[in-house]
């Protein structure tokens, strides 16, 4: 019945309204509309923090550097989200434990600073595509697949991702997964080729990536809930790169295939 009444509502324009209900019943039209927009409004729900982070200087150093990190997402039902992760999303598709969205999220470059000094700085950019997610109690898969838009990035990237996540106690949560990130030829010549005139000024070796690569990770995180709205996160990750994307001078003589991350974030969920 409650749902019935808020799509005739949301429908009916409010001079008709006006004119469908006597003017004695102008406090319960007025009840009605707030409940219909209290009703919309409850199904927002975010968080906001920021944290501190222990993360590679670029992907493929052996040197880890501590940067500040936001943390910001949002959702409204199970239509749509945005997120710092995960870029702004809709859920075109929802059947049963799947959910399919297109969306769009900010792709990160490289600079050319530090052991890099001499290579082009490749620009960030934005990319966009198309995420698939399935849930089922503890367990998630996802599967995503993006493009570049602008930047210095051309190609695409495939990513596969799994996490388990339990209650140790009524207040702490831990998540555990691996994740699979493969990265196209042309990505991967992006981010790790290094042309003749780079090679110059730069004394490492010119390179050319013919083809893509593989990065295997593996990332838990445990949250303790301090009270209802405010939470703790401490993050641990792992990941390899693999193939063309090891082979690089930028990883093989400069950095180091495998790379470790690690910090936490505050958040005040909403």
């Amino acid at each position: 019945m409650g749902l019935t009444m808020r799509s005739k509502l949301s429908a009916t324009p409010y001079s008709t309204l006006r004119r469908v209900y006597p003017a004695g019943r102008t406090l319960a039209l007025s009840t009605l509309l707030m409940v219909a927009s209290g009703n919309a409004l409850a199904q927002w729900e975010g968080s906001v923090g920021a944290g501190v982070f222990s993360v590679p200087e670029y992907l493929g150093s052996d040197e880890n550097e501590t940067r500040g990190w936001p943390s910001a997402s949002i959702t409204y039902g199970d239509t749509f989200y945005a997120s710092v992760r995960d870029g702004i999303g809709w859920n075109l598709l929802r059947q049963g434990n799947w959910k399919v969205s297109p969306f769009i999220t900010y792709q990160s470059g490289r600079d050319n600073d530090g052991e890099l000094r001499g290579l082009d700085k490749v620009d960030d950019g934005a990319a966009a595509g198309v995420r698939a997610r399935y849930s089922n109690g503890p367990w998630g898969l996802e599967a995503a697949t993006k493009a570049p838009i602008g930047g210095d990035i051309d190609g695409y990237e495939a990513d596969l991702k799994a996490s388990w996540r339990t209650m140790l106690s009524e207040q702490m949560a831990f998540t555990v997964g691996p994740q699979l990130t493969y990265s196209s030829d042309d990505w991967t010549n992006d981010m790790f080729g290094i042309s003749p005139s780079e090679s110059a000024r730069s004394g490492l070796a010119a390179y050319q990536a013919d083809d893509g690569y593989f990065r295997l990770g593996l990332t838990s995180s445990l949250s303790y809930y301090l009270t209802r709205d405010w939470s703790v996160t401490g993050l641990v990750g792992v990941s390899r790169l693999t193939g063309d994307a090891a082979d690089s001078p930028i990883v093989k003589d400069e950095g180091d295939e495998t790379q470790v991350m690690g910090g936490a974030l505050i958040n005040y969920h909403f």
